[in-house]
């Protein structure tokens, strides 16, 4: 019998290390080849809360926030574009490229949540897709219908839950429940509410610690 194991992922859609790590616990779930029936979660983070509707130029962002010059800059998006391309991802951002504000992205996935698991996934791995490959602005609520679209959701019911407030104040709730247990940066990937793994991990680092979790639930 398969063990089941319950997994809160904690990320931004704005993030590239989350879209890593997803990528990197997906293969390291495959893995294990039917042996931990795994029910992931996907919660939200902020990582840009009071970002304005029209976003900011990602190179002046990241000097802004972190100091990064122009040369750390393009050397860390190449190293992520390398880490992404290892899991099968295509990060396509440079200097030119923006960020944006994904409050509403975040109300999007708590919907899709609602319908079930492999649906959230589904628009989780569509947002990255439409933000990472296609550069595609995640703010603006025709490029978030076709995500659901493209994740196989209604684009009608998709529309009429961002044309109005719902899931507003589930997302904020969350938001600060995960902040209240500590959770400051992503992804933070939280295994039976008790074990924390941080970053965007490769898919060992993963199959290891779900290989070790389960023994522990296993009966003596």
């Amino acid at each position: 019998m398969a063990t089941p194991i319950k997994i809160d992922f904690v990320s931004d859609i704005s993030c590239p290390w989350c879209v890593i790590g997803l990528r990197g616990l997906e293969q390291a779930i495959e893995r294990t080849g039917g042996e931990l029936s795994v029910e992931i979660h996907f919660q939200p983070f902020e990582l840009n809360p009071t970002m304005a509707k029209e976003g900011e130029n990602l190179a002046e962002h990241v000097a802004r926030k972190y100091g990064s010059t122009p040369e750390q800059s393009a050397a860390t998006r190449e190293m992520i574009r390398d880490r992404a391309a290892q899991v099968g991802f295509a990060i396509n951002h440079g200097p030119d490229s923006r960020i944006y504000n994904t409050f509403d992205a975040h109300r999007l996935l708590h919907w899709a949540g609602t319908l079930g698991g492999e649906r959230q996934r589904a628009l989780k791995h569509a947002l990255f897709e439409s933000y990472f490959t296609e550069q595609r602005d995640p703010s603006d609520r025709a490029v978030l219908i076709d995500a659901a679209a493209e994740a196989g959701l209604d684009r009608d019911e998709a529309a009429a839950v961002l044309g109005s407030d719902r899931y507003s104040a589930e997302v904020r709730d969350a938001e600060h429940l995960w902040q209240r247990r500590g959770v400051h940066s992503v992804p933070a990937i939280i295994v039976d509410d008790r074990y924390l793994i941080s970053g965007g991990q490769p898919a060992d680092v993963f199959e290891q610690a779900l290989r070790s979790i389960a023994a522990e639930k296993a009966p003596a």
